[in-house]
């Protein structure tokens, strides 16, 4: 994430701190671009704001041992400094990580923790209104609006990079770049619907098919050896399908090679059989003609 530090000593335990830092703040939830000059006690490098209400900050700050008070917005980050380590804490719960290429922290809108970040940090941030993630949400057909999860060092090499290629465009004011900066936006609110709400894509199911057990056991009769009755009816009653769905769709088109691969074997077997029969039946005519010239001797 993106924080440098207050140069005060803590003497007080991080819950308390914490506690004693919103009784002195305002209730209400603070704009992101002017919590984090707050805190970080610093100005972003470049700040370019949507008319959406969003923005893309890039900052470089000091160490950071502050709590960050919460926000109207979700904010994204993407790390870009050097390896450390770091701590954040929300009440009770200690969460530790490793701030490097490739991860992102998330702070969802109207949540409060205190960081401790003991370097430097370079880091590209994305202030995301609630109704713009709403909004994508609505717009795709596959994710329902949730509650983006709280991430602390979280590997995220995709998010990481859209984000980070933001940066290059920072500075620009023109239309062109004006209109990266909201598709980039939308896309990467697409991305947190779909890597970090905690819930799945909602996609249909696919229709048809037979469960793994009962196409096993339909497989395991076509390969047997026993001289039963695997004809399509046969195999569909053993499953517990009718005949119709035993000749017609999944059940047929998932059986057809196991079908035809035990017909095969089948005649290969007769034709086999029969074969070896003919090439003896000329010995064995032989044999009888031979017997029956014998004389009979009476005894």
């Amino acid at each position: 994430m993106s924080l440098p530090s207050s140069s005060d000593p803590v003497e007080s335990s991080p819950d308390e701190t914490i506690e004693a830092r919103r009784d002195e703040m305002p209730a209400a939830d603070h704009n992101p671009a002017n919590e984090m000059s707050r805190v970080l006690r610093t100005a972003p490098i470049h700040l370019a704001a949507d008319p959406s209400g969003g923005a893309i900050a890039h900052w470089n700050h000091g160490p950071l041992h502050d709590v960050v008070e919460p926000m109207t917005d979700h904010v994204i980050m993407a790390y870009n400094g050097a390896i450390q380590r770091m701590e954040r804490r929300s009440g009770r719960s200690i969460e530790s990580g490793t701030f490097r290429r490739g991860v992102v922290i998330i702070i969802p809108a109207g949540s409060s923790s205190r960081w401790d970040i003991p370097k430097p940090v370079d880091v590209v941030q994305l202030y995301l209104p609630r109704s713009t993630l709403t909004r994508i949400a609505d717009e795709t057909d596959t994710f329902t609006p949730t509650d983006l999860l709280e991430r602390t060092a979280h590997p995220d090499l995709i998010t990481s990079r859209l984000l980070l290629s933001a940066a290059d465009v920072l500075e620009g004011n023109t239309a062109l770049d004006t209109l990266f900066r909201q598709q980039l936006t939308d896309l990467l609110a697409t991305r947190l619907l779909a890597a970090h709400t905690g819930k799945a894509p909602s996609y249909q199911p696919a229709l048809g098919g037979l469960a793994p057990s009962v196409l096993r056991r339909a497989i395991e009769r076509l390969r047997s050896d026993a001289d039963a009755d695997v004809s399509l009816g046969a195999l569909a009653a053993d499953s517990g399908l009718s005949c119709f769905q035993g000749k017609h769709g999944a059940f047929t088109s998932q059986l057809a090679a196991s079908i035809s691969a035990r017909t095969s074997h089948k005649h290969a077997a007769r034709s086999s059989k029969f074969d070896r029969v003919g090439r003896s039946l000329p010995r064995l005519c032989l044999a009888n003609s031979i017997c029956s010239c014998i004389p009979k001797i009476d005894r």
